[in-house]
């Protein structure tokens, strides 16, 4: 029994075991080196770790305005390379941005000037603004640059010569005390020597630990004090693992990472190295820690890059949406407008839908940049057939603005405000021009009608005034017109009545909500009229004459045409009738003269050619109004 559970025994394989282990071992030499690879940079440059206590912002969500004024807070920052990134990722995002909007600028400019040999220019202040900052920037990083390339160069030749003064320390010959103390400074002047160039750092400080180590290996001779700096030494990167294992615990990834960061930079800088038999355990035990930690941050990476990937679906989503506009058909500009508008939405959609995977960065946006191109040359290609027309339209309103102006000093109102008015209507009936020239042909349009109408006003209020006061007089003058008496001449009261008429249309026109006053006068003449052995044709076209006078100075042009109308058709009347009166007495032409119906249709036959002779006398004196 025994022998068969040993068979069911997993066998393990050597060449497995040895694999495994080197998988675990690759994957903490690619932490230790990752790492490593920062502080190297750290080293290069101090203030590049500083970079992350500003948070990397959604810059592609920002409009320009927003960019600059981000750009401008950070150039101010004496730390330029903690902002570098920050100011090189706004960089990309404005000029990306930038060189789209010119891209439409330039389209709307050839679609408005398609026959101009012009070159397309449009100054942009923000973009001066942006290129100013920025240049602030580079002269700023130049500068650190110099400088710090120079203390690079120094700072490494004092390193070195630290390295040889080290290996000077290991000789027997020497008072080992003396030579301890000489270390202890050494180190000290080692921790201050300020940073080197990162492809020099690890083997600079590699050949550092090497002569470290070997001189206290040397220090067997004390072992007393090698043994006590050991301890403390230990004690140190003890208490560094213990930290490590709190920060592998950390909710904030990517802080407790670059915390760690710097224990390792202290681990291999500050403290010096343990006794033998301690070194592979504890390096092994911090080795680990920073594996997990390194792993727990590809993990934050490869989520990102998760987030990368859905930001760009949904960007490419976006890029169909406009490539599918792009196609429709719209024939009215209300229709453009709603497109535009979904453009405009997906614009933002797509500059708010977050970072894509770099490589494909580029191609994205230039996808994006030819969809929108395509929709543009599609809607431009709407508005050149309908800029014909709106040019036929800046004609015809600049021909009404010179007729307006031509009209606007008319001192003729009765002749003039109908075609002032008419010509408004005109305006009205005429569709939109050029956008550049619509508010120029407007103002000069809306001046010189206003001008024109400001007089017009003027003047009818002055004429209110002495309209009021004929009012005032007329109604003075109907009084004593109602004592007036007949003497019973003829031509004395005929004369007396042509006279009070004469009087009455001296005084001028009354206000036209006044006028009720002229038909209390009129009321008064034509019991006068009745009065007189006038024959009626007499009485009725002294009554009309009066009437038309009334109308005339009132200017009622509306009712002067309705009258002459009216005379028009009785006229018509009145001639169809005779000739049908005279088309019937041919049926009595055998019979006698003194033939009761022959002598009432020759009577009706001669009344009404008197009818007529009085409407043709109406007619014509009103023709001559």
């Amino acid at each position: 029994m025994q022998e068969e559970q040993h068979d069911n025994l997993p066998v393990v394989d050597g060449n497995e075991v040895l694999e495994s282990q080197t998988e675990v071992q690759d994957s903490k030499n690619e932490a230790i080196e990752t790492i490593e690879n920062l502080n190297a940079e750290v080293s290069e440059d101090a203030t590049v770790g500083e970079s992350h206590d500003i948070p990397m912002l959604n810059y592609e969500a920002m409009d320009m305005e927003n960019l600059v004024l981000e750009l401008e807070n950070l150039v101010v920052s004496d730390k330029i390379m903690a902002v570098k990134n920050h100011i090189e990722e706004i960089k990309s995002v404005f000029l990306s941005k930038y060189n789209h909007f010119i891209e439409e600028k330039k389209e709307e400019f050839i679609h408005e000037n398609p026959d101009s040999t012009e070159e397309f220019e449009y100054h942009f202040p923000l973009k001066s603004k942006f290129d100013s900052l920025y240049s602030n920037f580079r002269s700023k990083k130049n500068t650190h640059f110099k400088s710090l390339e120079s203390d690079l160069k120094s700072n490494l030749q004092t390193r070195l010569a630290l390295i040889e003064e080290l290996k000077s320390l290991i000789n027997p010959g020497e008072n080992i005390k003396d030579n301890l103390k000489q270390f202890n400074d050494l180190r000290e002047r080692w921790k201050t020597a300020g940073a080197i160039p990162k492809d020099k750092y690890n083997h600079v400080w590699n050949n550092f630990h090497f002569h470290v180590e070997n001189f206290y290996d040397y220090l067997h001779l004390d072992r007393e004090a090698r043994d006590i700096d050991f301890k403390h030494n230990l004690e140190a990167k003890l208490k560094i693992i213990t930290r490590a294992q709190e920060l592998v615990n950390e909710a904030d990834v990517m802080k407790a990472f670059r915390e760690l960061q710097s224990l390792h930079k202290i681990w291999k800088e500050d403290i010096g190295p343990v006794s033998r038999e301690n070194r592979e355990e504890i390096w092994a035990a911090f080795s680990e820690l920073t594996k997990q930690m390194h792993d727990k941050r590809e993990l934050i990476f490869a989520q990102q890059r998760g987030s990368e990937v859905e930001n760009l679906a949904k960007k490419k989503e976006i890029i169909a949406a406009i490539e599918a506009i792009a196609t429709e058909k719209i024939a009215v500009h209300s229709g453009w407008q709603g497109q535009v508008e979904k453009i405009e939405a997906l614009r933002a959609s797509f500059f708010s839908a977050g970072k894509v995977p770099t490589e494909v960065n580029e191609q994205i946006w230039s996808d994006f940049k030819t969809a929108v191109r395509n929709f543009n040359v599609h809607k431009n290609s709407f508005y050149k057939d309908i800029k014909k027309d709106q040019n036929t339209n800046l004609d015809k309103k600049n021909a009404l603005v010179a007729r307006a102006k031509e009209l606007q000093e008319s001192a003729d109102f009765n002749v003039s405000t109908p075609i002032m008015k008419k010509i408004q209507e005109e305006w009205k009936q005429i569709g939109h021009v050029p956008k550049k020239y619509s508010d120029s042909v407007w103002k000069e349009f809306k001046e010189a009608c206003n001008h024109y109408f400001d007089r017009l006003h003027a003047e009818k209020n002055e004429h209110e005034e002495v309209e009021v006061a004929a009012f005032e007089k007329k109604k003075e003058y109907l009084e004593t017109l109602k004592s007036f008496e007949l003497v019973g001449e003829h031509k004395t009261d005929l004369d007396a009545i042509k006279s009070h008429i004469e009087a009455w249309k001296n005084i001028g026109k009354v206000p036209f909500a006044r006028r009720h006053i002229e038909g209390k006068f009129n009321k008064i003449l034509d019991v006068l009229f009745e009065k007189l052995s006038l024959s009626k044709k007499d009485t009725d076209m002294m009554r009309f004459s009066n009437r038309m006078d009334s109308l005339s100075e009132s200017n009622d042009t509306r009712k002067i045409d309705n009258e002459k109308i009216f005379l028009i058709r009785k006229v018509e009347e009145v001639q169809n009738e005779i000739f049908q009166l005279e088309n019937n007495i041919q049926f009595f032409a055998k019979a006698k003269k003194d033939n009761p119906m022959v002598l009432e249709v020759m009577k009706n036959i001669e009344h009404q050619k008197e009818e007529l002779a009085t409407w043709k006398e109406k007619l014509k004196q009103i023709r001559q109004m």
